[in-house]
């Protein structure tokens, strides 16, 4: 199933966490912090104006960012969890 996000969101998967401390110790999934950074899979076309021009996104398919830990939507798709946020909940892009 392909999810095509609509206006100025963006479906991302987030990255997957830690499953050791860098002392060795396997942490179990309830001890693992959900990671704030994630690939974006799909964007929509961007903020409408008042005037009903719209306004390009500033992250692609393929970037990697950070955002705050509650920001979006979480939703599964095929088995696959995704999270569908607005372009603002984006806090940086990392290269």
């Amino acid at each position: 199933m392909n999810v095509v996000p609509v206006g100025d969101h963006v479906v991302i998967k987030r990255m997957e966490g830690e499953r050791k401390t860098t002392g060795g110790i396997v942490l179990p999934d309830s001890a693992q912090e959900k990671p704030l950074q994630g690939r974006v899979l799909s964007v929509g076309d961007g903020r409408r104006r008042k005037d009903g021009t719209r306004i390009g996104s500033q992250v692609r398919e393929g970037d990697r960012v950070l955002f705050s830990p509650y920001s979006g939507m979480e939703v599964e798709v095929d088995g696959e969890k995704l999270l569908i946020m607005t372009e603002e909940d984006i806090l940086a892009v990392i290269d």
